[in-house]
Order: structure tokens, then sequence, then C-alpha cells
């Protein structure tokens, strides 16, 4: 049987794309899928180690969701990587432009990719964006 291979392209910001993207991601992987995350735009500054920018929330949904204290989103991408088949690779383009280094991102994020390698590498997989 063929393994199945989820991708996620998160690229917004906001509260509830990203706890969408990472709840895909987790349940993915948890499920066996090989799992590759790319994290682009607005969605890599929030992934830089000590920031204090929080995730705003786009509408009801997310006041919601901070009001009942769910899961972070971080959490459920590090669960990803801890107890899945999981990659959670910052944009390369995007970490240049915001003058990021790799080790200034959190610790359970891979290696830089550039959007040519991450789209050559997910071919045949099915494609999430948020």
């Amino acid at each position: 049987m063929a393994i199945e291979k989820t991708s996620v392209v998160v690229i917004s910001g906001t509260l509830e794309r990203l706890q969408m993207a990472a709840m895909v991601a987790s349940v993915a992987a948890v499920s066996g899928h090989e799992v590759t995350v790319f994290l682009s735009m607005n969605a890599l500054p929030l992934f830089v180690r000590g920031t204090a920018v929080r995730a705003p929330a786009e509408g009801e949904m997310g006041v919601l969701m901070q009001s009942k204290q769910v899961p972070e989103f971080k959490m459920l991408f590090e669960q990803a990587v801890e107890l899945g088949e999981a990659r959670i690779l910052p944009c390369s383009m995007a970490m240049d432009v915001m003058g990021v280094e790799r080790d200034q991102l959190e610790g359970y994020l891979g290696e830089a990719t550039g959007l040519t390698k991450f789209l050559a590498d997910v071919q045949g997989s099915q494609v999430w964006t948020f």
C-alpha cells in the first residue's frame, strides 16, 4: 500500500487558519500520512522563538477559541513532528526577507526550503492551503 502524502502550505497569520492547518497536519501525521508543511509569508513570523507576536483572530470562532483555551497551533505542529511522519519547513525566501536565521526559529522546524524544492518534493500529494 502506498504511503499517503499530505502537504500543507501556510501563508496566513490569522489564528483560525493557523489552527486549521495545524489540525490537518497533526491528524494526518498521527494517521500515518507523510506530512510536509511549508511556512511562509505572514505565518512565518509567528514561529520565531520568543516572539511577542500573536496570531489575531479573524472572526468569532477565533475569539471563541481564545476564550476556550484551545490547544495552540504551535503545539499541534510540534506534536505532528513528534508523533508522526511530519516535517515543518520554513520558507527560505521569507526568512531572507525577515532577516531571520534558522537558529532563531522554533526547534521543531526543519531546514529552510525554497518553493521550487517544496513543489518538487510534494508531487503526487494532496495539498491544503491556509
